[in-house]
């Protein structure tokens, strides 16, 4: 199939690249021609595991192409992806301007006699298929679908899971263009799993409803780990327990300091603006936001605790800055916010993370000191903060972490090591939900 994806963000590359990669030819768009470049010269825009290969792969035989022209991306596709970004407004409403700008242009572009499938990728709002579909006919009035097909990508295992999806959720209002779709998709689920059509506010909404039962699952566990301190409980026994009924599930249980991302805490609040909208009060979800904004600082009193509340002049060794492992995001990092916690309170902070570094320069830039290796961030250090639960950060060499700081304590906010096995090892470790030892 002839497809164009409008961004070349997160969710456009993965799409496009993904959508190349089963034999269809993929255009894609962006405004930025500095970046547009760098893709059309091999050079890859974010880090995603197993994306590289196929945007090579691909890129190299042709089926994916790059360019800043709309009008020829439009004219020579028959399938349109927006893959634009949503960002959340003051009042967390998700922000539609990208989306409906690109939509004018398209129905601007569009000849008579032209049937194209335009289609919602990006996380939008209940009812923007009817704004995108109002748009384009504002310019044009000839036979086209507007389809909305949300994005469940996960950061780190994006290319797996659009390759393998548990499910692809399609909203579409004619058999032409659900033929079309189910056609496109088919190389992507023939292991059984489904395709599931719907109406459009359905599929909007989907998405939405997916990633915030999600985070209440985060917010939950973590409201369950203070519990569990003060009660003298393990949070990880817990997990155990309520994860083995098939009913919970075992996935987004493990407590830590927070979530963070591109989705959850802007889909979270867009789903409580969107239901303020319509007169009704998102109770639950509301207590999701403030639990999570409450627990990226969780550690804090933790530190001030051990220190006599007073850490100015500290040097502190930070493990992780991305929000999650195997990804450069730091968007809504808990590492972020804890940076500015600490050194408001006078503290040097010596960072590492394998990949967001760089990301983390263009905003904080030498507010804090960046390492080339976990080990050269604990040199003389008086204490270790892991933030981001990194492969490589699991399996540590505990003698040589104990020779280079000054001080053997860590305070763990991801739950990385195993109490049984920290307790033998000769430090102090405080983590999330679980006793300290000391």
């Amino acid at each position: 199939m002839k497809i164009s994806v409008i961004g070349t963000g997160y969710v456009g590359l993965v799409s496009g690249t993904c959508f190349a990669e089963t034999g269809n030819n993929v255009i894609c768009v962006d405004i930025d021609s500095h970046k547009v470049e760098k893709l059309k010269n091999g050079q890859i825009t974010i880090y995603e595991p197993g994306l590289e290969t196929l945007f090579n792969r691909n890129l190299k035989e042709g089926r994916l192409q790059f360019t800043t022209d709309l009008s020829f991306a439009i004219k020579n596709s028959d399938i349109v992806f927006l893959a634009l970004p949503t960002p959340p407004g003051e009042d967390g409403s998700a922000d539609l301007k990208y989306v409906l700008g690109v939509a004018n242009d398209i129905g601007k572009i569009l000849q008579p006699g032209d049937y194209k499938i335009i289609i919602d990728k990006s996380t939008v709002p209940v009812g923007t298929a009817d704004k995108v579909k109002d748009a384009i006919q504002a310019n044009y009035s000839g036979e086209f679908d507007v389809v909305s097909n949300p994005e469940f990508l996960r950061e780190g295992v994006a290319v797996e899971d659009f390759m393998k999806p548990d499910r692809v959720v399609i909203g579409v209002e004619s058999e032409r263009a659900k033929t079309m779709m189910a056609e496109l998709y088919a190389p992507y689920v023939r292991q059984g799993n489904p395709i599931i059509f719907m109406d459009l506010r359905s599929a909007e909404l989907t998405k939405y409803a997916a990633n915030s039962f999600l985070a209440t699952k985060i917010s939950f566990m973590n409201e369950i780990s203070r519990l569990c301190e003060k009660m003298g409980a393990d949070v990880d026994m817990v997990r155990l327990g309520i994860g083995s009924d098939a009913r919970i599930g075992k996935r987004f249980l493990f407590p830590g300091i927070g979530y963070g991302g591109s989705c959850f805490p802007k889909d979270v609040k867009a789903l409580i603006h969107s239901a303020s909208e319509t007169d009704y009060d998102f109770l639950i979800l509301q207590a999701v936001e403030e639990v999570n904004k409450n627990q990226k600082l969780v550690l804090i009193p933790k530190i001030l605790n051990r220190f006599q509340n007073n850490i100015s002049g500290k040097t502190i060794a930070l493990w992780g800055l991305a929000f999650k492992p195997n990804t450069d995001d730091i968007r809504e990092a808990p590492a972020l916010e804890l940076i500015d916690e600490l050194v408001s309170l006078g503290a040097k902070i010596k960072a590492f993370d394998p990949e967001a570094m760089p990301n983390v320069k263009q905003i904080l830039g030498d507010k804090i000191e960046y390492c080339s290796t976990h080990y050269e961030a604990v040199q003389d250090a008086d204490f270790l903060i892991i933030a981001t639960e990194w492969p490589e950060f699991r399996n540590p060499d505990f003698t040589k972490l104990a020779e280079a700081m000054k001080n053997n304590i860590i305070f763990d906010g991801r739950n990385v090591f195993d109490l049984e096995s920290m307790s033998k090892k000769g430090f102090e470790y405080y983590s999330i939900g679980r006793r300290n030892l000391q």
